[in-house]
């Protein structure tokens, strides 16, 4: 008794039935090498129509300008960058769980982190489509590079947090791509050679890189993945504290806020997760792979939503709290007629925002509905609505209305062609992760194979009845002492 009274709790296996490193190549690789399914088509097709789409919205906004969209005097920033800062957003769980959950070594993130680094490169490709069209005349968009020229001086203006936003998302793009890409090289040389058709051999030959599974390639991976998520780390904190310096180093009330830069990473990786979440109990369901995306994975993915969205709760009462306490007429106006008032036009964007991200999330400390796929699929989609309309609070209810009651709007809502480009941004991700998930293993094979002698169902069993004996053997000795 006393024995098991301090024994310590063992996790639950990460990869679930009796597995071995054949079963887990065939499991996840079996997508690859078959036809897709009914249900990839149907969601396939759907993803192309919404991209169709919004391609003929931006047409729309390039040949007649975005006059087609509802900005107007007070709100030159709508639905455009609102659906810029929630893709960016969402662009951040794929990283912190490659990147930061690899330096401390943390064995869950293998069955979850292909997808949410995929995830990562589509929803930054996403997010990075809205500065460039909101230019309006893309075609001269090359005037806002710092290049010499005949024309005259147009350096932009290296203090502008706008301009940093270029150079901090660009660079998370390319270290998350080198990253992704590096991590599937192990497993696209394992799909090269099974390969039985001529042109999946040399296609799979090419993205592999000629890799070979020898001492020195995997001592330059292990490397190699070490350096990036060295890197990576930092980018995780610096993006989203950039993308928030956009708003908190202007004067407008409701924007010039110094709390922004811990509640927008707070924020980015709430969404991320629940982004992370809804793909994944889709992909484990269409694809069969419930054995390497248990519940345990959701589970421990679930506990980082109540703590994000604890903090991101904590900020939003800390700016209710500075608006009050400060005492500044103009930032007070923002917060308690524009937002709190819930007869205000926009008021009621503030109560959806703290429903979903306050409230809600609060549920998942039952441990019955962490566990719970159906409801995790659920509270994932309303927290992701959540973190939307907190974007669309904090860019439309700020400037809506102004010192003038002359420009006031009334109301603000999209137009079609707005509604139709973040739609179209929705049919991009969908169709790539798509096309992902039918020909690049959606869970890292070398990974999972890597944990399943510690974290394996079958070899926990073993490991369990190895430990009974041993303790069984040792309250045998001791009775025989006494």
């Amino acid at each position: 008794m006393a024995l098991s009274k301090y024994e310590s709790q063992v996790r639950a296996p990460l990869v679930d039935g009796d597995k071995d490193y054949h079963q887990i190549t065939e499991d996840i690789v079996r997508p690859i090498e078959t036809d897709p399914s009914k249900l990839w088509w149907i969601g396939f097709i759907i993803s192309i129509g919404l991209l169709c789409f919004g391609v003929y919205s931006i047409y729309r906004e390039i040949v007649y300008g975005i006059g087609q969209w509802n900005i107007n005097h007070t709100i030159g920033w709508g639905w455009d960058i609102t659906n810029f800062v929630w893709w960016i957003g969402i662009g951040h769980a794929g990283t912190l769980i490659s990147a930061i959950l690899l330096l401390f070594r943390q064995g869950w993130r293998t069955g979850v982190n292909r997808a949410a680094e995929a995830m990562t490169i589509f929803a930054v490709i996403c997010a990075g489509q809205f500065p460039i069209w909101h230019m309006g005349r893309v075609w001269m968009g090359f005037f806002v590079l710092p290049y010499p020229n005949t024309r005259g001086v147009l350096w932009p203006n290296f203090n502008s947090a706008l301009l940093w936003d270029v150079f901090a998302i660009s660079t998370y793009f390319t270290v998350s791509l080198l990253f992704w890409y590096c991590g599937l090289l192990p497993d696209l040389a394992t799909i090269r050679d099974r390969a039985k058709l001529k042109w999946r051999k040399f296609f799979y030959g090419v993205a592999s890189f000629g890799w070979s599974g020898s001492t020195k390639h995997w001592q330059r991976h292990e490397a190699l993945s070490l350096v990036l998520a060295g890197l990576s780390t930092p980018l995780v904190l610096s993006v989203h504290t950039i993308v928030s310096f956009d708003f908190a180093t202007s004067v407008i009330p409701g924007w010039h806020t110094t709390i922004f830069p811990p509640y927008f990473v707070a924020g980015a990786v709430f969404s991320g997760f629940a982004m992370v979440q809804s793909l994944l109990v889709i992909t484990r369901k269409v694809l069969k792979l419930e054995a390497y995306i248990t519940i345990e994975h959701i589970d421990v993915m679930n506990k980082i939503i109540v703590l994000t969205g604890s903090i991101v709760g904590c900020a939003y009462l800390t700016e209710l709290f500075i608006a009050w306490y400060g005492q500044n007429k103009f930032e007070g106006w923002a917060f308690m007629q524009n937002r709190v008032n819930l007869f205000s036009p926009l008021g009621w964007s503030y109560y959806i925002m703290m429903g979903c991200n306050v409230i809600s999330p609060q549920l998942f400390w039952s441990r019955k509905l962490r566990r719970n796929i159906t409801f995790t699929f659920f509270m994932s989609v309303i927290v992701n609505i959540g973190m939307w309309f907190e974007r669309f609070v904090i860019i439309v209810t700020s400037v809506y209305r102004d010192y003038l009651p002359s420009s006031w709007s009334t109301y603000y809502s999209p137009s079609l062609y707005e509604l139709g480009f973040y739609l179209g941004t929705f049919g991009l991700f969908f169709t790539c992760y798509f096309l992902f998930s039918k020909f690049f293993p959606v869970i890292a094979l070398a990974e999972i194979k890597h944990i399943l002698k510690k974290s394996g169902e079958n070899y926990k069993e073993k490991m369990g009845e190895a430990e009974k004996e041993t303790v069984e053997e040792f309250a045998h000795e001791m009775a025989h002492a006494h």
